[in-house]
């Protein structure tokens, strides 16, 4: 059972997959996440953003858990390191991107990202999950989110860890991350034909989340809940 959650950066994938993930008690993939830990991991080891080659290896060696936890945040344990907090850094999120576009570090990151699923089930975050890494899952949703909605969520995320940020520098950022996204050659982000897409310029994490579950139901996906 596979449930992938597409969608550009600040719409509410992460909130909303490790919830669902809760609720289910299915497993949890932050795709996301695996190519901020390769531009870490390379910048830590002092691997060039344009080193393809270089950077497949270290996507190939990566030694990564997700755990949940009750606070709607994922511990990210990276060689037995917890880096989450710098993982979720503007930063590291711009290397992300950049990396993204790379054909040899994609590769070197689907097989890994397959594995992951196992049963009962695998909630997959992500902006290629259902069009690329799992098009055969049986739910894919396509969660979106005005830009202007999504910079004030970051603002607001931001200023709750007393950084500071302006608006319109974070509504540009997302504009440029969203344009590569959306126009690189290799798995752009995109809706899979057959998503659901749901926009939660509107609406709360929770109805986000029991309008999948809902969905979920529908086609006989779930059982039970047993989080939420």
């Amino acid at each position: 059972m596979i449930i992938t959650v597409d969608g550009p950066g600040g719409a509410g994938k992460g909130t909303v997959s490790l919830r669902l993930a809760r609720a289910l008690g299915w497993y949890l993939l932050d795709s996301g996440a695996l190519y901020r830990l390769v531009g870490l991991a390379a910048e830590q080891q002092n691997v060039a953003l344009d080193d393809e080659a270089g950077l497949s290896v270290i996507a190939e060696q990566l030694d990564v858990q997700f755990l949940a936890d009750q606070n709607d945040l994922v511990s990210v344990i990276l060689a037995g390191q917890d880096v989450s907090h710098e993982l979720r850094t503007e930063r590291v999120g711009g290397l992300a991107s950049k990396i993204a576009v790379l054909n040899g570090v994609r590769t070197a990151l689907l097989v890994r990202q397959r594995a992951f699923a196992q049963p009962p089930g695998l909630i997959c975050d992500g902006r290629d999950m259902g069009t690329v890494v799992f098009p055969a899952a049986p739910l894919k949703i396509y969660l979106t989110a005005s830009a202007d909605e999504r910079a004030k969520r970051r603002l607001e995320q931001l200023q709750s860890k007393g950084v500071a940020a302006k608006l319109c520098d974070l509504k540009n950022d997302i504009l440029e991350r969203d344009a590569r996204d959306m126009n690189r050659t290799t798995a752009p982000l995109k809706p899979a034909e057959d998503a659901l897409q749901v926009d939660s310029t509107a609406l709360s994490i929770t109805e986000v989340v029991d309008l999948i579950l809902a969905e979920a139901k529908r086609r006989g996906l779930m059982h039970e809940i047993l989080y939420v």
